[in-house]
Parts: structure tokens; sequence; C-alpha cells
């Protein structure tokens, strides 16, 4: 690892006293490297069987698990792009044990991006509930979709929207709210030298002062008795217990609330919250859980949605794809034809990229399916699915853009699968498939 910047130690020292030894010691070892199991999709049996590698489960969420420090890239696994698993670093997976949201709520994820805790929640929700993913940097809200959609989350809306405005429309609407906010990154030292490189104590004061201004705007999304979950990957007291005793200071409505976890260790001056650092199994993390306890006037009015076109084009793909097709509600917009989450709100104006799950395109009287269709689906639903083993040459010809060959009695769009999951589909046309996997996402 690159050398530490003499400020950042000097503040850990004075910091740790006793434990910064200790602290150095485990800033020279690699992180901890780790894969998160996606529920929407899969199973531990499942991954157990299929990865080739031991799971060892962390303290730090249900759903995580330690990997061995020589198993494969997770992102060139095929199971990682059928959206089995995620790939995160076992201690980063602490904020939302401790925002702890359960299914039929209503969760704000207010800095999403690029997705890690988002699709962590939605895998709690278990599809029951809404799930709002906002990232106010459009570029990397994208990158937040890809990865909802490739875990195959139904019930989630993705908005690139400044929190402000945001929390303000959306008032009193979340039963849980996390904020996991930008930081100076000090726990990320480990696996990122541009975090060291970019360290400043001016960068720390800059953070800090951002953060206060996102907790403001995300306590007017917390309806009373609601939670709101303060976290960060950074270890400085600044960005950390003062920015969360500056909050409680201008909001006596909020109270801090014990963490409900055993891993990391108390906060300072702030006991309730939780810290993880190194010597403690994790990268660099700090949580603290607030519960409103004022009154807060939901200003969020219902989904009004647009009448959907092209029934008899919608119903005739569903009846191709499905076995059983399913009856949810279908809206149009732009083009596009989506299944909304049950308790939508208003959308206009919040910057809204996709709301619930994307069916298709309008195409001159047809639907084109679409990518996320049968990543949200299992392949017992579909009339046509082929299933191959994570280690065949067809699933890796696949995730290349390539046809395959497939039994010639199989006509039109069929789900593929690596292991029984699925991971995206093609056109089954004499004796072929032809490869509708994006082309964004092939491996080369």
């Amino acid at each position: 690892m690159e050398e530490l910047p003499p400020e950042f130690r000097k503040r850990m020292r004075q910091m740790l006293g006793a434990e910064f030894p200790a602290f150095l010691s485990c800033m020279s070892r690699p992180s901890v490297r780790g894969i998160r199991l996606n529920p929407l999709k899969a199973t531990r049996k499942l991954l157990e069987k299929s990865l080739g590698f031991p799971l060892c489960p962390s303290v730090f969420s249900p759903f995580s698990y330690e990997i061995p420090s020589d198993a494969p890239k997770p992102g060139t696994i095929p199971l990682h792009h059928a959206g089995a698993f995620y790939s995160q670093e076992p201690s980063a997976a602490s904020a939302v044990t401790i925002l702890n949201p359960r299914p039929g709520e209503k969760v704000l994820d207010l800095c999403a991006a690029p997705g890690g805790k988002s699709t962590q929640i939605a895998g709690i929700l278990g599809g029951d509930g809404l799930l709002w993913s906002n990232e106010v940097v459009p570029g990397r809200a994208k990158v937040l979709l890809s990865n909802l959609e490739r875990l195959g989350v139904k019930n989630a809306v993705v908005s690139s929207c400044h929190p402000e405005i945001l929390c303000e429309r959306l008032s009193g609407f979340f039963d849980r709210v996390l904020v996991d906010a930008p930081c100076s990154e000090e726990g990320m030292f480990r696996r990122d030298r541009g975090a060291v490189q970019s360290w400043s104590a001016e960068h720390v004061r800059s953070c800090a002062a951002r953060q206060i201004l996102i907790l403001r705007s995300a306590a007017r999304a917390v309806r009373e008795n609601g939670i709101l979950v303060y976290s960060t990957c950074t270890f400085s007291r600044e960005e950390n217990e003062e920015t969360v005793l500056a909050f409680l200071k201008e909001h006596p409505d909020f109270s801090l609330e014990p963490s409900g976890v055993e891993f990391g260790r108390p906060g300072f001056d702030l006991p309730r919250a939780r810290r993880i650092f190194p010597m403690d199994g994790g990268d660099g993390h700090f949580a603290a859980r607030l519960r409103r306890l004022s009154p807060c006037v939901c200003r969020a009015v219902p989904f009004d949605p647009p009448k959907a076109g092209g029934q008899k084009a919608v119903q005739a793909l569903l009846e191709e794809v499905f076995q059983i097709p399913p009856e949810e509600k279908i809206v149009c917009s732009g083009g596009r034809l989506f299944v909304p989450p049950a308790g939508l709100p208003e959308l206009s104006g919040l910057g809204v990229i996709r709301a619930g799950l994307l069916l298709g395109e309008i195409r001159t009287g047809r639907v084109e399916p679409a990518h996320a269709l049968f990543l949200a689906a299992k392949p017992e639903m579909l009339r046509n699915a082929l299933d191959f083993p994570s280690d065949s040459r067809q699933i890796r010809a696949f995730l290349h853009g390539e046809e395959l060959e497939t039994d010639p009695s199989l006509k039109g769009y069929a789900g593929v699968a690596v292991d029984g999951v699925l991971t995206g589909f093609g056109k089954c046309s004499g004796g072929r498939l032809k490869n509708r996997y994006p082309k964004g996402l092939r491996i080369y």
C-alpha cells in the first residue's frame, strides 16, 4: 500500500493512542475479499456448489461472506453476471444491517451509487415494499441502475436528483432513509491508491461541510418514528461523530438509538454509534442510527400512471415469454413499458431514470423485450430456457455475445441461465439462439 500521508498518521495516532501500532500493522495487509449473496436470485447452497471455493460467513451481514485471497476475480465469474451475488468487502454491508429495513417498507438510499447498499436493501425487502435509490451524478446513476437490474430488482426507483429537491418533495414519505455520505474514504486506503493520493486535511473538512447539508435534506424525508442511518467509509471524527453531533444539535426531534449490532466498537463520544477499524475485521466504517420523534407531514402525492398503449402487443409478448403471463399493472413512458412498484409517489421533476421493472420497448406494432425482464424472472417461469453450468463453454460464449446452438424445436425468445440463475436471453430459430446479451456488459 502507498505510504500514508504524515498528517493522516498524526491524526490516527492521536485518535487511537496505544492501538495505533496495531492499526498500522492492519493497514499494511490486504483488504478482506468478499461477496454478498443476492437472495432474490440465489441461495448459499447454490453459491457453494457453483463457485468452487469456500465461503466464510461474515459478522457484518447474514448475506455476506469472506472469500479466499486466491479466488477468481468475482467480476469474471458467470454467476456474477447473472446477479447471484454482489462483489463487496464484507464490512461495507454494516450500514444496511444497522438500518435494518423490513419487507413492505418504503426505503430511501440517498447517495446510492454504485449500488452495493441499494442491492442489499432490495434483497432484504424481497420485492415487498419500495426502494428509492438516488445518485446526484448522472453517470454514476447509470451504473447504479445497471447493478439493480443485474440483481433482478423489480421494486426500485432510480433517480438522479439533488437531495434537497428530492427530500423536500417526498417529505415524510419514507420509513427508513440511508445516507451513505460522500467522504474522504480513509477506509478505502488499503484498496484504492487514488484515495490515498487525494487525501488532505482540507478535503476532510470540505467533506464534513457537505455531509451536514446532505443530512439536513435527508431528515425531511423521514416519517414520524422513522429511521435515519448516517454512514461513511472514513475514520475522521469531523466526518463522523462531529457531523452527527452537529445534526442532533440542530434537530432535537431526532434521537440517537443503539445500533442493534455487536460487530465493531462504540463511537468516540457517541457510544450508541458504531465504528469499524481494520483491527475489527473490516476496512473502515462508521454508522449512526437516528429516530425521528416529531410529526412530519407527508407531501408526496400518489402516482398517476399514464395509460399504456399497445396492450395487444404487450399481451402477445408476455404470452410468448412466460408460461403463465403476469397480470401486473403496466404503464408506458416514452415508448417503454414498465411494471411500477406499489405505493409509488408522483415522479415528475425528480430526475427519475427508471421506476420499476422495464418490460420492453414498443417497435412498430410489437414489443421488443428488455434484458431486465429476464433478469428479474426465474427459468421455471419461462416457456423456453437454456441452463448451462458455470464452467461450460456455452455460458462463456453467451457472455461474449456469441450465438449458441439449440434444439431445432425451440422457437422464439428463450432465457439463458447459469446454474439455474437467469443472466440474459436470446431468440431461437433454426437450431440457433441469436444473442441479445447487451454489448456493454459482454466479456471480451
